[in-house]
């Protein structure tokens, strides 16, 4: 349990870091050398690094990990912020889950949303008064200015993340 926390908090700092000047990456990697062979094959010399480009994360969503965590990502944080409350035995959450982060990431980083799975974070369940999921907040400046209780359709969503960003 405590290894399967430390793996999720290190993949959650990897995934919230910012990506260097640009949209590629460049890594290189002495791994990634081919050696060349002379034609006695006695020596190798190694050839140059070749570089591979990878595309940055894309951080539009993100689990909560701890109350820090959520007061650090979400309560703190300058852009609006969708927060599902959801559980992994919600037949309802399946559907929307997927449904609403599809509609963030038409957002283009102006919303990202939160995910807290509330048999992990009862705590924070019962903080923002979450009785039934899913249940999603619309949080902006550290307040709830919106909430929705249930499944809701593409349009419905669209229109929700509209009145969010204002």
């Amino acid at each position: 349990m405590a290894q399967r926390l430390l793996l999720r908090r290190f993949l959650a700092s990897v995934i919230s870091r910012k990506p260097s000047q640009g949209q590629w990456a460049p890594l290189t990697s002495r791994a990634l050398q081919t050696p060349q062979h002379s034609p006695s094959n006695l020596t190798v010399t190694p050839s140059q690094a070749r570089s591979i480009n990878t595309t940055r994360v894309c951080t539009t969503t993100f689990n909560i990990q701890d109350g820090p965590d959520f007061q650090d990502r979400v309560v703190n944080s300058e852009t609006p912020v969708v927060v599902d409350f959801h559980a992994q035995w919600c037949g309802p959450c399946k559907i929307l889950g997927p449904r609403l982060e599809k509609a963030v990431a038409k957002q283009h980083g102006k919303v990202v949303m939160a995910k807290v799975d509330i048999d992990d974070h009862t705590d924070l369940a019962i903080e923002y008064e979450v009785s039934a999921v899913p249940t999603v907040l619309a949080i902006k400046n550290g307040d709830v200015v919106d909430k929705f209780v249930g499944i809701k359709d593409e349009d419905q969503l669209e229109a929700f993340l509209k009145k969010l960003i204002g």
